[in-house]
């Protein structure tokens, strides 16, 4: 059974592990969403996710299956819009529909805390089967494109040219039940 539950500090560590092991490197390939062959170095660190999990217009939500970490995603506000970033799975556990749980998890936390009523992301426009997969869970391409950012702590690009594109979903609170 999967259970969801905001980060603490004391599990920054385990959280950094988990997502540059679904991100980058080796071991990312294990999974479907490696960015292994566009990306170099961390995908974070652990000054990033406390600071994530300090913030208060912020949460690390992580994802259990018993008492194994096997998720995390990142959800910020604004006003009524929350953006979500940082969605990972351990890479041997993907795609099993764990993914799409947390996502929906995602959302109804956003909405129950903050009251959101659209959900933004950004996407690396070469990922076209994360662009799909987004596209069926209800995200729709905005084509406000920009250049994929030069912060070394957003990774060393492989590829030359990178963009992220934009997504966005209307939240609907009727969806979402306790």
């Amino acid at each position: 059974m999967l259970t969801y539950r905001p980060a603490v500090l004391a599990e920054v560590e385990s959280v950094v592990a988990l997502v540059n092991a679904a991100y980058r490197g080796e071991a990312s390939r294990a999974g479907w969403t490696t960015e292994a062959d566009l990306l170099g170095g961390q995908r974070t660190d652990a000054d990033e996710v406390s600071s994530l999990i300090g913030a208060g217009h912020s949460i690390v939500l992580l994802c259990f299956e018993d008492a194994e970490l096997t998720g995390t995603v990142h959800l910020h506000h604004a006003h009524r819009t929350a953006h979500m970033g940082m969605l990972v799975i351990k890479p041997g556990l993907q795609g099993q529909g764990r993914g799409k749980k947390l996502m929906q998890a995602a959302e109804a936390a956003a909405i129950k805390m903050w009251g959101a009523d659209k959900m933004l992301m950004h996407v690396i426009t070469l990922r076209h089967e994360l662009i799909a997969f987004y596209e069926r869970r209800g995200y729709r391409r905005t084509g406000k494109i920009k250049a994929f950012p030069d912060e070394l702590r957003f990774g060393i690009p492989k590829v030359a040219g990178l963009e992220i594109e934009l997504m966005e979903k209307t939240l609907d609170a009727a969806s979402f039940h306790d």
